[in-house]
């Protein structure tokens, strides 16, 4: 951006607090990510995935304020990635983004773009959960950031961007005014959640799956802590998404009510879905279930009706639900289902989005678009379909390669020992415990009581596996064969 001062037109500064406010919001859904995740693994690594998550905002905080921003909101870039022009946030103050952000100052909504960057990475690691090093997995989100999630979220809403403006790319040159007309992606259907969900991905191959003992189950240890999670997550989201309008609009608060719409009914679709197979109603699965359609509606928010939520919520419930069964037979262990309910999710959000946009919802705060299949424009299907998969692919490959890499450099191998693995992260990492069990009174009391390792199993030579009944869209799946009397359920 050039020197020039570009007054925000926004009066009375009511859209600046309002995104300073839905700022705030999203930074409460990263500990809130930390709970979830937290809750969903065993107890020996509970404390390491609020760790993460954690480590996630602090490193994305600095790079972000250094150089992420310019690169993924520039206005003097190219159609692939943004520029230096903002680096170490130089002119970002009372001065607008024109083409970007008009109403408010650069420097509120940096703010506020910060912490989608924040919780994008720390989404991962629900993929290679309780079996990554921290110290690599902490400069894996430097980088990854910087090379995957930066120029990923340029294509998508910086004004040049390629995916922004996939119809009319000659318009990205800096000589002429965008279009904006391309790919739609209300609140980071595909930067957040399609990027986070196929990078999880590579992270769960690259890393392999899970050790555990021969008595030893992969089931949440604490769902407490999962409904904690969630509910913070479902708080958060409404500045998530309905801080995406930028003003305090009414689309602003037609995204709050669709985001809330699909989130129930998401969470009641994969509920009843369990229940049709194990005649038991989850809590689990209603957590899943809700967070799977708050991913689906976060592309679609500012542009959907709120009957439209609905469907897309429920769809999104149950697609992601078969999505996590899709690991048990094609053998990738993601722990915590990052790729089943963000990847998958993300990609049901951003198609069904192309279907159901409507001009007239997009105009609430008077913004012009052609519209999806729903008002005849049917070409946005084939945008969504292919922004889709370029972020699919490039977070992909990228990340998989990024990964290997780190691998290769001494003292940053990806995967901790055997015994450590054993032990758990929060010890043999952290050296600090998320809890302490103490004998009752009157019995010797040494202190918390750890016990060894146990050696790893043999990992059986079977070529068809099952889910356990309980708990069974975040569990390990090569743990007994089929009809074996540890196994037998519906997934078989």
């Amino acid at each position: 951006m050039s020197d020039t001062v570009v007054p925000f037109a926004d009066s009375g500064y009511a859209s600046t607090g309002f995104l300073i406010w839905g700022g705030a919001l999203v930074f409460l859904m990263i500990p809130g990510l930390g709970f979830f995740y937290s809750g969903m693994s065993r107890s020996k690594n509970a404390l390491s995935m609020i760790m993460i998550t954690m480590l996630a905002l602090a490193v994305v905080m600095v790079q972000w304020t250094c150089f992420g921003f310019s690169l993924a909101f520039s206005e003097t870039g190219s159609p692939f990635i943004g520029d230096c022009a903002h680096c170490g946030l130089k002119n970002v103050d009372a001065r607008a983004l024109p083409l970007t952000a008009p109403t408010v100052p650069s420097i509120v909504f940096s703010f506020y773009q910060m912490m989608f960057a924040c919780i994008t990475p720390a989404i991962i690691f629900g993929g290679p959960a309780e079996r990554f090093r921290l110290l690599p997995a902490t400069i894996f989100v430097l980088i990854w950031t910087t090379i995957v999630y930066d120029p990923v979220a340029y294509w998508t809403w910086s004004a040049r961007g390629w995916l922004k403006n996939i119809s009319c790319l000659e318009t990205t040159a800096l000589s002429s005014t965008p279009c904006g007309i391309g790919s739609l992606d209300f609140a980071g259907g595909g930067p957040v959640h399609v990027c986070s969900g196929f990078s999880a991905l590579a992270f769960s191959i690259v890393l392999g799956r899970r050790r555990r003992g021969r008595n030893e189950s992969f089931r949440p240890h604490n769902m407490t802590l999962v409904f904690l999670g969630t509910a913070l997550l479902w708080f958060g989201w409404f500045g998530f998404n309905a801080g995406s309008a930028v003003t305090a609009t009414p689309r602003a608060g037609m995204a709050a009510m669709v985001t809330t719409l699909a989130t129930a009914a998401g969470a009641l679709s994969w509920t009843f879905w369990d229940m049709i197979f194990s005649g038991n109603m989850s809590g689990l699965g209603f957590c899943s279930g809700a967070v799977a359609a708050l991913v689906a509606i976060t592309p679609a928010a500012g542009y959907v009706a709120p009957w439209a939520a609905l469907v897309i919520g429920a769809l999104a419930g149950v697609i992601c639900n078969l999505g996590c069964r899709l690991k048990g037979f094609l053998g990738f262990d993601d722990a915590l289902d990052a790729w089943g309910v963000h990847g998958v999710g993300g990609i049901v959000g951003n198609i069904l989005t192309g279907f159901f946009a409507q001009k007239s919802i997009a105009a609430l705060d008077g913004s012009v678009i052609p519209g999806g299949a729903m008002d005849g424009h049917w070409i946005q299907l084939g945008y969504q379909v292919a922004g889709t998969a370029a972020i699919a692919g490039y977070s992909f490959v990228v990340s998989y390669v990024v990964l290997r890499l780190i691998h290769l450099i001494p003292g940053l191998q990806l995967r901790p020992s055997d015994e450590y693995e054993q032990i758990g992260a929060d010890i043999a990492e952290m050296g600090e415990i998320g809890y302490e069990i103490f004998n009752a009174p009157g019995q010797n009391d040494d202190g918390p009581k750890y016990s060894s390792p146990a050696p790893a199993p043999a990992v059986p030579q079977v070529s068809q596996f099952s889910y356990p009944n309980q708990h069974q869209h975040h569990q390990q799946q090569q743990l007994y064969p089929v009809n074996s009397p540890q196994s037998s359920s519906y997934y078989s």
